[in-house]
């Protein structure tokens, strides 16, 4: 059976005390009253294993207290003053055991919802990262807590600079850096700069953007509760592709050198 040493650690740590306190006090020298000492131990001990470990460390000190104080005269028994400090300390002692036996009930509790919000985050992002669907969490400053993987594999992101959070203009730059889209050079600056201006402002309609590798992706901006955005890259490949009109496929070809035009090449081949 396994032992508890929190819970018994207050109450061991009380009996010892009033023990030694008792002992010294009869062979030794005279010990002044310990009742200031048993209440940092009632404290100790609701801290460390709740309120009751605490109230009975409250009683050991009251009962060991009164021991204390029965042979600390010239005649055994007790006196108005005996009988108002243990009062005093067994007050005392109570209110520090339930003050602090409920904090550390609030900290526990915290600490357990904590642990489950975050266990709940570790599985949404695990989930996140298996759906096709690239993902971009951005605080309320616009920098990214969260992005999943098919956004990294999409955008080709490292994971270190992924990882580092970083503003979602960075990511727009990173982008224009690699060649991710499919538009001209002398586009780009706009087309970022307009990207960007429409997520500051929560434009949540949604735009489609062809990549360089022929992918399409469906954007869109959600406002969260807390002023940040999720961004959402949905690929649509497939359905963009197959609706296009194959008997468009000689007028995009006549027109192979306007680059402005190469996603609708590239859609009729």
């Amino acid at each position: 059976m396994q032992i508890d040493w929190r819970a018994i650690c207050g109450p061991a740590l009380a009996t010892a005390t009033a023990l030694i306190a008792i002992a010294a006090d009869r062979m030794l020298v005279t010990v002044p009253n310990p009742a200031p000492l048993f209440v940092c131990i009632v404290a100790l001990a609701a801290s460390l294993s709740g309120l009751a470990s605490g109230l009975i460390s409250a009683a050991i000190a009251v009962t060991s207290s009164a021991l204390f104080f029965l042979n600390h005269r010239a005649t055994p028994g007790y006196d108005a003053s005996d009988v108002i400090r243990l009062v005093l300390l067994a007050l005392t002692a109570a209110a520090t055991a339930f003050i602090t036996g409920l904090l550390r009930k609030k900290m526990v509790d915290a600490l357990g919802s904590e642990r489950a919000r975050h266990l709940t985050a570790s599985r949404l992002a695990a989930a996140l990262d298996e759906i096709d669907i690239g993902v971009v969490l951005l605080d309320s400053d616009t920098r990214a807590e969260f992005i999943n993987r098919a956004f990294r594999d999409y955008f080709a992101l490292p994971d270190e600079k992924a990882d580092a959070r970083p503003p979602f203009i960075a990511l727009m730059y990173h982008g224009r850096d690699i060649g991710a889209w499919e538009l001209p050079e002398d586009e780009l600056s706009a087309f970022i700069a307009r990207r960007t201006e429409l997520m500051r402002v929560g434009d949540s309609t949604p735009i489609t953007i062809n990549l360089a590798d022929g992918k399409v992706l469906r954007f869109s901006c959600t406002v969260l509760p807390d002023g940040g955005r999720m961004l959402s890259y949905t690929p649509v490949t497939d359905l963009v592709r197959h609706t296009d009109d194959p008997a468009n496929t000689d007028y995009y070809l006549a027109l192979r050198d306007d680059r402005s035009l190469a996603r609708h090449l590239r859609a009729a081949e």
